[in-house]
């Protein structure tokens, strides 16, 4: 009993000592989605990791939550060197770390939570250093490539008898969720959006869609070439920064 009330004893005293010398260090982590503004609570956020590169040990986690930030600040207004894109009620999340020496940190990034069929991951490495926060300016800044695609008609696995044609409608966006439209800050007209049609796993057509008059939706008709089970895939593409995203539906015809 004695060596083990010494041993616990001596325990108690090493992560004592321990708590000692860790400094408390924040660190704030933005996604960016790209081309647009932050990827923030209207999309569901990016859920973010910190981990010890070295050891995996995972340091923190959450989402980042806030605003998509502010328009002509980030997408308007030419930007200097050192001067911030974000304010304070820009989409973030902020982590507390105790650490008691430098850490080579792998901080990841995936969204957007709430469409995850068109969700992405980003990582970066850097080493982390107790009592240096990372807080100011757009402090740790990662930028999140693609595009949402939500397929909204048809409905998945809808059954049809002998329709001529199947309407398909998408949802279109950035990553953030801003707004797609003809001559828009986001113009509909840079967006390639088309359909992969497959039929019992083969492919039988490529249809292109049209903007279907609301923003951010897309549309076009497909006529089935028979009975089948039939995919959709429905990719959205920028030539002008290779974002891409996509979603997929399938619907059967009797």
């Amino acid at each position: 009993m004695k060596r083990r009330f010494v041993l616990a004893v001596l325990l108690g005293v090493i992560a004592m000592s321990c708590n000692v010398y860790a400094e408390p260090t924040d660190v704030t982590v933005r996604v960016k989605s790209k081309g647009a503004k932050f990827v923030g609570t209207s999309m569901g956020g990016a859920y973010v990791t910190i981990r010890d590169e070295h050891s995996g040990e995972l340091l923190a986690k959450g989402l980042t939550q806030g605003s998509t930030g502010d328009t002509a600040l980030i997408m308007e207004t030419p930007h200097e060197r050192g001067v911030a894109i974000s304010d304070e009620s820009s989409a973030h999340f902020t982590a507390t770390l105790d650490i008691d020496r430098p850490v080579y940190v792998e901080i990841a990034a995936y969204g957007p939570v709430a469409q995850r069929q068109s969700a992405n991951k980003v990582t970066a490495t850097q080493w982390i250093v107790p009592g240096k926060d990372i807080t100011r300016g757009d402090a740790f800044l990662m930028e999140l490539p693609g595009l949402v695609v939500d397929v909204r008609d048809p409905a998945a696995h809808v059954k049809l008898s002998g329709e001529p044609e199947v309407r398909i409608l998408a949802n279109v966006t950035p990553m953030c969720g801003c707004p797609i439209e003809p001559d828009g800050l986001w113009d509909a007209g840079q967006y390639e959006v088309r359909a992969i049609i497959l039929r019992d796993g083969e492919k039988v057509a490529e249809v292109p869609f049209n903007f279907a008059g609301e923003t951010s939706q897309f549309s076009a008709k497909y006529s089935p070439e028979g009975k089948g089970v039939y995919q959709a895939i429905v990719y959205a593409f920028n030539p002008a920064n290779g974002n891409t995203g996509l979603d997929r539906v399938t619907f059967v015809v009797k």
